[in-house]
Formats: structure tokens, C-alpha cells, sequence
């Protein structure tokens, strides 16, 4: 896997590496990643775009392909990625593909896809036949059209859909949110459903990102946001990356709320009615994540980082809901797919149903000590795990993703990133000073910490 063929998506530069040849082979090729079921309703694939000027010219091309293979298209036009895996099931399409790059700054753009019902397609689940597909393709890119094309707008649909768990509209509350530029502007209909004071930050489409990384999971994208909380008074925030996938919260105090915080925070309502439900999390996630499923009634199920392993363990256990501490937030009712705006809904009908402060919500889930995750470039991935395996041996281990070390008062997980030449690192313990202990024994193996 290198170049602009990813773990989980096409990304790259434009146009030195991601070009409207390029996609128009994605288009052509993408039919041969459909099975029977996929290619039964059709064939017909949702295709639609970021607000990235070069998004245009990559998805008339890579609609061309698709037609050029005999596939018909459905073009929804500029949306956030969620809208396009609803796409895909709402119109009961045999795929979807999103052009974006998603939080990437503005010179990458890349693709997303999907087969029936936004089953995610992953490297090993068709991105890599496709990588080799392109790589040998001598396909003429002037080829004529096979197949229709037609437009649709799905997004009345869907803020219908979005609002189904919408229980709570009392009291108004007031609300910041930064859209970063990025596609997250659109929501302003559903927002206005919301019964919320709605305060905008970056709230124009702007594909170059001026004012900040389209990266909600990096703390200083954040500083806006959480000032603008604290001024403006307001019972929350939240801020969007750049294709609306992701969204990390900020509470009333103008801090910052770690993703996994917001899953255990979320999961009993998603089990006051289905007690013994699977709640899926990855396994960066706090052992608070873990605890606060259990005390709801839920059976909490550790997976590895990346949504297609998050969507595909959801669908196995018929679970109503995960998280990943990278701000995704699945739903079982939305295609098993991942929805900011739906994650900031039930956020919202927590605080008015508790009446509490987000704060006050959160703080019983601040009960351990992480660092968050720090990316190291160790040269020998293969060689650090097995190192530390040896050295680490009194612990219990697994190898879910990376290697996992759990002790009864911390524990750790060292994974090689799955986007970047790194490993990364995420550390747990029970009191602050134990987590600044071992984090010191880590970076003894590990080095430097990457920036």
C-alpha cells in the first residue's frame, strides 16, 4: 500500500498525484468492486463533491468513467460525505463515491466509496484491485457514455432523517460551531430545527481553508471555538473537519472533549431501550469509554482503529452505536455510517434532557489520565512491537491493532498508522503522575515524539 492508494480512501495532491485521468480510471474501474447484490441495483452509483475548486473537474471526470463503464450515476452535488452514504441507501444505489480529501489542507483531494447501504470500501476490501486496476489501465479517458446520468437533491431526506432521534427541543440552548470552512456550512437548515441560538464560526464554503485545518482533532484548531464559547456564552461547541464526517465538542467552560468521553457519554441513550446492546469503541478509548457502557447495560466491544473494522463489527452485532477518538460517530439507523450532525443531535437532547451542564455530564468520565495520541516515525515498525511484547511480557497483552498492554493501574497502545509512515501512541493511567511516568519509559523506546 503507497502512494495516493490508502488504508481506507484515494487521497493525494492535485493534480501531481491525483489527476482527472486518475479519476476518470477510478470511475471506469470501480464497477469491478461490486458484487451481485451491489450490481442488482443498478448498476447506479451516488456521486457528489466537497466545495474544493478542483472537486468539479475530478467529479465530472470520474462520473465519465462510471458512464463510460456503463454505469449510471446520480450526481447530488456539493455535500458532506455523510449525505452521500445516506445517498447511497436512501436511493438503494449499488455504491457511493464522495470526492474530497476530507480535513487534508487545500492542495489533496481523494475519493471515498462505498458499495450498497455505505458498505465502506477498505484497501483490502477493493481499494487495493482497484490500485492495480488504475496502475496497468491503458483505458482511453475519451471514451462515450454507456450509461444516464441524472441529478437529485437528497438533503431535504436527509434533515429529515438526521432529526428522527430529535426528542428534546426544550430549553433553547446557545451554541457555537465552527464549520472551518468545510462542508459543515450546509447544515444551517438542520441547525435551524434545533432550537438553538446558533452562533457561526467560519461558516462560508472556502476549499482553501483560511482560517484554520479543516482538523478538529488537533487542540489548536480548537482555540477559536472555545473562545468564542467562553464570550459568547454558550451552553456548548462544536467543531466539524473539512467533509463534515467528524466533530469534537467543547462544554460550556470553553474545554475540549476527547471523542471517547462523548461515546460513553452518549451510549445509554441508545441503550435505555435495548439493554444488552453491543456498543463498539475503538481501543484508543479511555477505559471510562468501557466502564460507562457497562453501568448503562450495554456490552462494550473493543475494536481496532479505522471505520470500515468499526462498521463491519457493528453490522456483525446489530449495534445501535459507536465512537472513535478521532470524532466518528456510527449509527445503526443511519447505514451503519457516521453522521456529525447526528452526533451533535443527541449531545443536545442530553444536555435538555439531564438539565445539567456539559461539564457536569462529562466530568464522572474524567476519571483517568490519558496523553492522547503521539505519532512517532520509528523506522522498523515490526521490530518496536515485538520489542516491546518481550519487555512488556508481565502485562496482558493483545495485538487487536498494534500491541496492547494492560496493567491493573495503566495501560498502552502502540499501533503503526494506517495513513502515515508512524507509530502512534496512546497511554493511560489512574493518577497524572503515573501517566508521566511510564509515558517517559515509552519514549525511551519510542523517541522523539513527531513534531
Amino acid at each position: 500500500m503507497a502512494g495516493i492508494f490508502k488504508a481506507y480512501d484515494i487521497r493525494g495532491i492535485y493534480p501531481d498525484q491525483i489527476t482527472e485521468e486518475i479519476a476518470f480510471k477510478i470511475g471506469y474501474y470501480f464497477r469491478d468492486l461490486l458484487d451481485e447484490d451491489d450490481l442488482a441495483r443498478g448498476p447506479v452509483v451516488v456521486v457528489s463533491r466537497d466545495m474544493r475548486s478542483h472537486s468539479t473537474p475530478l467529479a465530472e471526470a470520474l462520473r465519465n468513467g462510471l458512464r463510460a463503464r456503463g454505469v449510471a450515476v446520480i450526481d447530488i452535488g456539493v455535500c458532506d460525505t455523510p449525505q452521500n452514504y445516506f445517498g447511497v441507501g436512501h436511493l438503494k444505489a449499488s455504491g457511493g463515491i464522495q470526492v474530497t480529501a476530507s480535513h487534508n489542507p487545500a492542495k489533496y483531494n481523494g475519493f471515498k466509496m462505498s458499495r450498497r447501504d455505505a458498505i465502506p470500501v477498505a484497501y483490502d476490501t477493493g481499494i487495493e484491485k482497484l490500485e492495480g486496476l488504475v496502475n496497468r489501465s491503458a483505458v482511453d479517458v475519451g471514451m462515450a457514455p454507456q450509461a444516464d446520468q441524472r441529478e437529485e437533491n437528497v438533503f431535504a431526506a436527509y434533515t429529515e432523517h438526521a432529526l428522527k432521534r430529535f426528542t428534546s427541543s426544550e430549553p433553547r440552548l446557545k451554541v457555537a460551531a465552527d464549520a472551518a470552512n468545510g462542508m459543515a456550512v450546509i447544515y444551517g437548515p438542520i441547525l435551524d430545527r434545533l432550537n438553538i441560538e446558533f452562533v457561526p464560526l467560519y461558516w462560508e464554503l472556502d476549499g482553501t481553508f483560511p482560517n484554520h485545518e479543516a482538523n478538529p482533532l488537533k487542540l489548536e484548531n480548537l482555540v477559536d471555538l472555545q473562545a468564542l464559547v467562553i464570550e459568547k456564552g454558550c451552553d456548548c461547541g462544536v467543531s466539524f473537519d473539512g467533509d463534515a464526517d467528524r466533530a469534537m465538542m467543547v462544554d460550556e467552560k470553553g474545554q475540549a472533549i476527547a471523542a471517547d468521553l462523548i461515546t460513553g457519554l452518549l451510549a445509554p441513550r441508545f441503550l435505555r431501550d435495548e439493554q444488552g446492546a453491543a456498543i463498539i469503541y475503538d481501543l484508543r478509548s479511555s477505559w471510562a469509554t468501557k466502564e460507562a457502557i457497562e453501568e448503562a447495560g450495554g456490552v462494550p466491544i473493543r475494536e481496532r482503529v479505522g471505520h470500515s473494522f468499526m462498521k463491519a463489527t457493528m453490522r456483525r452485532h446489530n449495534s445501535p452505536f459507536g465512537g472513535e477518538l478521532a470524532g466518528h460517530f456510527y449509527f445503526r439507523d443511519n447505514y451503519t455510517a457516521d453522521s456529525s450532525i447526528m452526533a451533535l443531535i443527541e449531545v443536545l437532547c442530553t444536555l435538555r434532557e439531564t438539565g445539567k451542564p456539559l461539564s457536569e455530564l462529562v466530568a464522572p468520565l474524567r476519571r483517568y489520565f490519558p496523553t492522547g495520541e503521539i505519532n512517532f516515525h520509528v523506522d522498523d515498525k515490526e521490530g518496536m512491537i515485538r520489542r516491546l511484547e518481550k519487555d512488556f511480557s508481565d502485562g496482558e497483552i493483545d495485538f487487536v491493532d498494534g500491541i496492547t498492554v494492560q496493567y491493573d493501574d495503566w495501560w498502552f497502545n502502540v499501533r503503526p498508522s494506517n495513513t502515515e509512515p508512524l507509530l502512534r501512541l496512546v497511554l493511560e493511567a489512574r493518577t497524572a503522575e503515573l501517566r508521566e511516568e511510564k509515558k517517559a519509559v515509552l519514549l525511551g523506546y519510542l523517541g522523539e515524539p513527531e513534531g
